[in-house]
Order: structure tokens, then sequence, then C-alpha cells
């Protein structure tokens, strides 16, 4: 949702695009940052996005404006720019940007624009294509500081002033020894504080906390959040240090990680489509929807068996919505619970059945709280016991079944090896209405002998 500074931003960029003030149109694109200016992007037509992407002075600026996009806004503003001053744009921007932005692009492309890159750049991008997108070594950045173990304070100072000046994370020093594998860990404020003469080993910390190049990115977003640190080192099969993942690479996984799982559990995908065509929208819904087709028909059919049977009982049919909804709603709030713990490291794999028993006993407990009150209008209302218990114990088990249907779901699945987020759209609340419909007419069979 955009705040009312991003709003205005967008209004006025369009007033100047409409009135054809360049000036103040030049003055105001260089002036505003490059995340702002995405989201003015996103509102914009493809030729007003390249007017303004033509006045941006400056390569790293651009640069900044690549890093913002949207993938499908990105995609179609480069498609028809110069390769050489891709190339150039991306060989100035960090490397684990770079290899973002290169791994967007088709395979002949990329190729030829890491031809046109500088020798060293390109080939510190190349290594991170090496890894895939969503590792530690796909988003770690090489640029870090890293001092043998036999210098001392001195001389570890004087080699930060002469090599590492434009190092991205210069909190944290990285000590490796000779064969280039990690061995320690120190931080700026201790490297000043010392004597000259002192060896980094010897007062280097060795429990140091790493990722290999192959640990899925959002473990490494846990491991940052849980030990409350600003980078964390990267290291290959041999503990050689090869880069290090940023506090700011960890916020946008954190952001992409839980965007993926609120629409996932949406059903509507796992990226925006807001930029997409209609007809990709249509496409991107479309599957996700089938399951819920599928449920409300059995629903119907449930629901058309027992109409036959109904006759006089016809009234017992005004409280489906509620019995379906009230189950519905905390079998969300249950698969919801349990797929967020999932994926912060709240709960483990491990706690299957006390997630799944306590869930149950709260969708007991709130089932009976509500079965009583819906009851209760059902016997106000109606006159009749034997409809308001049905209805009250119709209440109590629809709850109690989808919390346990919610818990329970996720858990399997992940048990399994499926992304969890997907069985909390339309697959469990289509597996409640069908077993909220079920069991509410079973029970007013018996109680009321239709």
């Amino acid at each position: 949702m955009l705040n009312k500074k991003n709003r205005v931003l967008i209004d006025s960029i369009k007033r100047l695009i409409r009135r054809g003030a360049v000036t103040h149109l030049y003055k105001m694109v260089n002036k505003v940052h490059a995340a702002d200016l995405a989201l003015v992007f996103n509102s914009l037509s493809l030729s007003n996005q390249k007017l303004l992407f033509e006045m941006i002075e400056g390569l790293e600026q651009k640069g900044l404006l690549f890093g913002e996009l949207e993938e499908d806004v990105f995609i179609n503003l480069i498609e028809d720019l110069d390769l050489d001053l891709l190339a150039k744009i991306i060989d100035i921007m960090p490397t684990d940007d770079a290899a973002d932005i290169i791994g967007r692009f088709p395979v002949e492309k990329s190729e030829a624009i890491l031809e046109l890159m500088k020798h060293e750049g390109s080939k510190e991008v190349e290594d991170l294509l090496k890894y895939g997108n969503d590792t530690a070594g796909g988003i770690m950045v090489t640029d870090f500081i890293a001092l043998r173990d036999d210098f001392t304070a001195k001389m570890a100072i004087e080699s930060i002033q002469k090599e590492y000046l434009d190092v991205e994370m210069p909190f944290y020093l990285y000590v490796i020894d000779e064969y280039e594998k990690l061995a320690g860990i120190i931080s700026l404020r201790q490297l000043v504080v010392v004597s000259p003469d002192t060896m980094l080993k010897k007062f280097m910390v060795t429990d140091v906390i790493s990722v290999h190049t192959d640990v899925d990115q959002e473990e490494v977003a846990k491991i940052v959040a849980k030990y409350d640190i600003l980078a964390v080192p990267v290291v290959d099969e041999s503990n050689r240090l090869v880069g290090i993942v940023t506090v700011d690479d960890v916020i946008d996984v954190f952001r992409q990680e839980a965007t993926e799982d609120i629409l996932k559990m949406a059903g509507v995908g796992d990226e925006f489509i807001e930029t997409k065509s209609i007809l990709s929208s249509t496409r991107i819904r479309l599957p996700w929807l089938f399951a819920s087709c599928i449920g409300g028909l059995i629903a119907f059919f449930v629901i058309d068996y027992y109409m036959t049977k109904l006759n006089d009982f016809v009234y017992l049919v005004a409280f489906i919505p509620v019995i379906m909804g009230m189950g519905g709603n905390i079998g969300t709030q249950s698969s919801t619970i349990v797929v967020r713990g999932l994926a912060t490291g709240r709960i483990a794999i491990n706690d299957l059945w006390p997630i799944v028993l306590k869930e149950l006993s709260v969708g007991c407990i709130i089932g009976v709280i509500y079965g009583l009150l819906i009851g209760s209008v059902a016997k106000v209302d109606f006159g009749n016991t034997s409809m308001a218990l049905s209805v009250g114990l119709a209440v109590v088990l629809s709850m109690s079944v989808a919390a346990l249907i919610g818990s329970l779901v996720p858990m399997i699945f992940v048990r399994i090896n499926v992304d969890p987020a997907i069985a909390t759209g339309p697959f469990v609340t289509t597996a409640i209405d069908i077993t909220s419909v079920f069991a509410y007419f079973q029970i007013a069979s018996f109680l009321i002998g239709f």
C-alpha cells in the first residue's frame, strides 16, 4: 500500500509529464531515492518509464534503480537499451546485485553483457552465477575484509587502509589461515583498542557462525535474525571464506519469503501480479481456485442428498453459512499460525503432535462457546430443542475439525517436503466446508430423525 508521500510523488511526476515540464522533471527524478522512484515506474507507461530513465544522472543511480524495480518492469525497460550501457551500469553495481540482475536475462543476453564487462568484475559475477539464486552463495557479496591470522593489529589496520576502502560491511573483520580457511572473527572496535603488536590470533573469536554456499537463503536469514549479527560469512566445502551475506540482503530475503508465503496462502501464486496483464493474472489464479470449485461441488452433492429428506426441516439450511464460515475462519487462523511458525523457525516439525493437539483444544473450546451462542439463537428463533442442539454440536465439531485440519495439513506437507504455504489456501477451506456440511446433517439426522 502506497503511503501519502509516495502517492504525492507519483501524482506530481505524472502531472509534470503531462505538462512537458522537462526541467522540473529532471530535478525531481535526480533528487528522489531509487526505492521511491521504482514505485513511480510501476505506475507509468513504458514510454514514460524510458523518458525518466534517460533523465537519471550517473550510472550508479541507474544501477540502484535496477535493483529496486519489479522484474516485469525491469525486463520491459531494458529490452531496447544498448548492451554497452547495460554492461557499464551492471559493472559498477555490487557483485551480488549484479549477479541477480544478470540472472534475469536470457542466456544469450547475459553472456553478451559479461563479455562487455571488465574482466575482474565479470569473473566475480560469473562465480556468483554458479550458485542458485535462493542460496547463500547466490546472495552473498565477495567484497569483505579478510586478514591473515599471523598479522598484528598494526599490520591489520594498515592493510584495511590500503586495500579495503570500499568494502560494504567493514564492521566485521574475518581472520583466515594460510589456506584461506575461516579461522576467526574480530570486530573493528576490538582491533583499535588492543596493543598494536598483538597478533590477531591472540584475541580473535574462533567460534564463528557461518553458512555453506548451498544453504537456502531463508535459513541464512533466520541465522542472522537469531544471533543479531550484521553479516554472516559464507564458506565452501573446504571451509574457505568465499563471501558474506549482509543484513540488507537478509531484509530483502525476509520480505521476499513473507510475500511468497502470503500470496501462496491466498492461492494467487508466489509473486505479485499487479504489473501483469489481465490474461496473465487470470492464468495464474485460475488453477488455484480449482480445489475450491471441486470442494464446492462435493458440498453441493452432500446438501442435495439430504435435501430430499429434509421436508419439514428445511429451516436447517439457514444455519449452513454460519457453520461453514466459523469453521473456515478458525481453520485459516490455525494454518496461518502454523505456516508462519514453520517459516520463522518458532515451530519445528518434531512439534507436530503438541502443536496439533494445542490447536485442536483451542478449536474445541472456542467451538463450545460459539456453539452455545448460535444454538441459543436457534432455540429462541425456532423453539426446537433438538434443532438447537444439532446446530450447537455442528458448530463445535466444525470448529474443532477445522483447527485440526488447519494445523495438521501444513505439518504433513513439511514432512513430505512440500511448501506448507500451499496447503493453507483453497485446500484447507474446501476440506473444512465439506466436513462441516456433512457433520451438520449427520448430527441433525440423528437428533431430529429426518
